[in-house]
């Protein structure tokens, strides 16, 4: 009789939606755990703009629809979907947590849907959280043994409810066992919190990317393309994205929200829209230098992003603005602040071979896998690792 698996239940963005960070990590851990996997809802109190409403009904067709799915969903790339996969929970819950009478209606409603795997007389391996808004259900089951994986500081994120991100992330670090946090400004946030996180930076797939062919370097008169992919809205630094546009053709991957009005109208930035993450490796055969154009904000100095080793993955020159995250491999790409001198630099990367230095310096990457980075999670959060 083959023995019983243990069990991982993760609160986290929607499953198969983007590939953040936790779902890198569980999908390696899907061959000895049975995942449950709960998809949230965020913050932003929904508007009536286009993309409030195309995510209003995505979330409607998960609530009306299966309970529970053990499957990639059906817009997922088609590679995907015969892959192991969690089973999905999109329990129903109101979109809002400023106030407490709204905070107790979430946490009755996530109590009564997910009682089965949140039973503390069958306790899983650990329940992970990303999110602060399941504060209110881990104060109600102090048995189980609580995560909190902290990926961003999303009190500083463009358009969520601060306060009560901020309120509520108080609220639940009493109740986790363990904290894990993706970046050093996040570990020293959480410090200053009276809290002792772990570090543990995001990883990459190296097979992924190794497929990436820089395409020949553009003739004289035509303009190099620089190119960004993820998300689009106020963490970027406009100056340094119109500089860009000015010098090479800036092409933006991904979705937007509240993207400033001037590169919408300037002639030289390109929206490509939403790709799907099996398709960036054909993306950046397409670009010449690819770019990370962050302001220098609250909200970036604490991310780690995930495009950050993909870019460097590709072989292809990188120039980004010096944030904490990037500065840990500055050896391995350009990092400019001022943004004429970015969009100069990107220009001259574009139109070279990668520099020699650079391409060295990316062989540290063969250390960041995916696959190292979720046998360090695991022992972090079964508490085999305290350090």
């Amino acid at each position: 009789m083959t023995a019983e698996r243990p069990r991982l239940v993760v609160f986290s963005d929607d499953w198969g939606r983007h590939p953040s960070s936790a779902q890198h990590l569980v999908r390696e851990l899907l061959g000895r755990y049975d995942v449950h996997w709960v998809n949230t809802v965020g913050t932003r109190r929904p508007s009536l703009n286009l993309h409030d409403l195309k995510r209003g009904a995505e979330k409607l067709r998960a609530w009306l629809g299966p309970r529970a799915a053990a499957q990639a969903p059906a817009d997922a790339p088609a590679d995907a979907r015969d892959e192991p996969a969690p089973t999905v929970h999109a329990p129903v819950h109101w979109p809002g947590f400023g106030t407490r009478l709204e905070r107790a209606l979430n946490r009755r409603l996530l109590q009564r849907a997910l009682g089965e795997v949140l039973d503390p007389l069958r306790p899983p391996a650990a329940v992970i959280t990303t999110a602060s808004i399941v504060a209110d259900l881990a104060r109600a089951l102090p048995e189980l043994p609580w995560v909190y994986y902290c990926v961003d500081d999303l009190s500083e994120w463009p358009g969520l409810d601060a306060e009560a991100l901020r309120r509520m992330e108080l609220d639940l670090l009493p109740s986790v066992r363990r904290v894990i946090a993706v970046s050093e400004t996040l570990v020293e946030r959480l410090r200053g919190l009276g809290v002792e996180a772990a570090l543990l930076t995001h990883g990459i797939d190296l097979a992924h990317w190794s497929g990436v062919v820089r395409r020949p370097a553009p003739p004289p008169g035509e303009r190099p393309r620089a190119v960004y992919w993820g998300h689009a809205d106020r963490r970027l630094d406009s100056a340094v994205c119109l500089a860009l546009a000015e010098q090479l053709e800036l092409v933006m991957v991904g979705p937007t929200t509240d993207v400033d009005p001037a590169l919408r109208a300037h002639p030289h930035v390109v929206w490509r829209g939403k790709v799907d993450y099996a398709e960036l490796p054909r993306v950046a055969s397409e670009a010449d230098v690819l770019v990370m154009p962050y302001a220098d904000l609250p909200v970036t100095r604490a991310m780690q992003p995930l495009k950050l080793k993909e870019y460097l993955a590709t072989l292809l020159p990188v120039v980004a603005t010096p944030l904490p995250a990037n500065r840990a491999w500055a050896a391995a790409m350009d990092l400019v602040a001022e943004p004429r001198a970015f969009a100069a630099r990107a220009l001259e990367r574009a139109r070279a071979p990668l520099d020699e230095g650079q391409r060295v310096a990316r062989a540290a990457l063969a250390h960041e896998t995916w696959a190292e980075k979720a046998r360090r999670f695991e022992a972090l959060f079964r508490g085999e690792d305290e350090a």
